[in-house]
């Protein structure tokens, strides 16, 4: 399949990721399918996309008429059917290997053969996910960074059966959107979140330590190193259950030096989620 084949993405999942990947397709000109489960979560989903286009349209990267044009060409689902006729999907869902494969064990009866499927797993085995089909050579991984309208990078994930078509076929998608690429094997955390998680659990322990204050903890990464947010603002937006849950599969995989911080496990347990829930490492509104 060229790119020029893709006329309709697909996109499971309505959350934050799934939501802004929608949005991206969108607005790069495709028509757009997102289904979820329930359609309250649907409905947050346009919620959080209509918030981001007048983000846009505010800012002058978007005229008022384009982000309207985009905001038309998504459909909303709760039916897993009305993905029949996508050429691609990415699938956006919980960081959860049985619910993955479930999902794309569902699309694989669902879409063409010819589909191409995509993860936006950040840790789980792509050749795992991809086992739940019988076309491993059409399973990539397509990951996306938060939040996905702003960020500019897709991590290209490769399986092992993903094929050459594929792979060349998940870089030129995400090139047409704007973003750019770059490869990684079927490791456990690829490139970013292999790097990424152990930073902000050292970040977490400095600060449980009492080496510093959060925010001179942040502030030295920041100007110490010209990160645009350090890590304990950055695990905040990601969300603290979200790091927690990508440090323990990486602990899993490669050992005690991804072992989770004591206070990461805490505050997930007390509920302090950071940005979603109001109170993390920080206070917000």
């Amino acid at each position: 399949m060229e790119l020029d084949e893709i006329d309709t993405v697909g996109v499971v999942g309505a959350g934050t990721m799934g939501n802004g990947i929608a949005q991206v397709a969108a607005t790069a000109g495709y028509d757009v399918v997102m289904r979820d489960v329930e359609q309250r979560f649907v409905s947050a989903g346009f919620e959080a996309i209509d918030d981001s286009l007048d983000r846009l349209v505010a800012r002058d990267e978007l005229t008022r008429e384009e982000a309207d044009r985009a905001r038309g060409r998504i459909d909303g689902t709760t039916d897993l059917d009305d993905l029949a006729d996508c050429d691609l999907v990415v699938e956006a869902v919980t960081e959860d290997m049985d619910v993955k494969q479930s999902v794309f064990s569902d699309l694989a009866e669902t879409c063409d053969p010819e589909a191409v499927l995509a993860t936006n797993t950040s840790t789980l085995s792509i050749t795992t996910i991809a086992s739940a089909v019988d076309r491993s050579e059409r399973v990539l991984g397509l990951h996306f960074m938060n939040p996905v309208p702003v960020m500019k990078g897709v991590e290209v994930v490769v399986g092992e059966k993903t094929g050459e078509e594929t792979l060349a076929l998940g870089h030129a998608f995400a090139e047409d959107l704007e973003k750019e690429t770059w490869e990684a094997d079927d490791k456990p955390g690829f490139v970013v979140n292999r790097i990424l998680m152990p930073w902000i659990n050292e970040g977490i322990r400095a600060y449980d330590e009492g080496v510093a204050e959060e925010a001179d903890i942040d502030r030295g990464m920041t100007l110490g190193t010209n990160v645009p947010m350090g890590p304990l603002e950055l695990a905040d937006h990601i969300g603290l259950d979200v790091v927690l849950d990508a440090s323990e599969t990486l602990h899993e995989e490669l050992g005690d030096r991804y072992q989770p911080a004591y206070l990461l496990k805490r505050k997930v347990a007390a509920g302090d989620l950071g940005k979603k829930t109001g109170a993390g490492f920080y206070e917000y509104d």
